[in-house]
């Protein structure tokens, strides 16, 4: 395998819901990917579907809603709930940069759309948010995984795997 397959699959699982820039950066440098482009990447892949997300929020709100009827249960007031007293404390910028510890990106732009924020609003938020956290955890992945890997002596743990050159 290459090097593109294994950014490849940086791109796509940050791309997919619930997986954020802070678990897919730490989680392909210390596959031995190199942080800077990691941390592009997983952005790259995890802001692109959060815009496609605000863009068809009332596709996406209609989905949610027959998904549940369908089912025969409410949407999960447990996320719900923690989201709402967040957005009634903090408001957009703390739903945004919480979000995604506490219930992931994707839900925190369909929550914020749902409590009245506006797609300006939640674009650039979400926005803000996804790039410092990429930028956190980018930086303290190269830092930390290099002295972890200074420490034991290994190149990463998919080094054997993908045969990285």
């Amino acid at each position: 395998m290459s090097i593109y397959f294994a950014y490849l699959v940086v791109f796509i699982l940050a791309a997919t819901p619930f997986f954020e820039v802070v678990g897919v950066i730490p989680l392909g440098v210390a596959a031995g990917l190199s942080a800077f482009p990691v941390t592009i990447i997983a952005f790259s892949g995890n802001i692109l579907t959060i815009w496609l997300v605000i863009l068809m929020m009332d596709h996406v709100k209609a989905w949610l809603q027959k998904r549940n009827e369908k089912k025969g249960k409410a949407a999960s007031e447990k996320r719900g709930k923690r989201a709402s007293s967040i957005w009634n404390r903090y408001g957009l910028p703390g739903l945004a940069l919480v979000s995604p510890f506490l219930i992931g990106s994707h839900l925190g732009a369909i929550l914020a759309m749902g409590f009245g924020g506006t797609r300006k609003q939640i674009t650039f938020w979400m926005t803000f948010s996804v790039l410092a956290w990429a930028v956190v955890m980018g930086t303290a992945s190269y830092y930390g995984i290099d002295f972890l890997f200074s420490q034991t002596g290994s190149e990463g743990f998919l080094k054997d795997l993908l045969v990285i050159k």
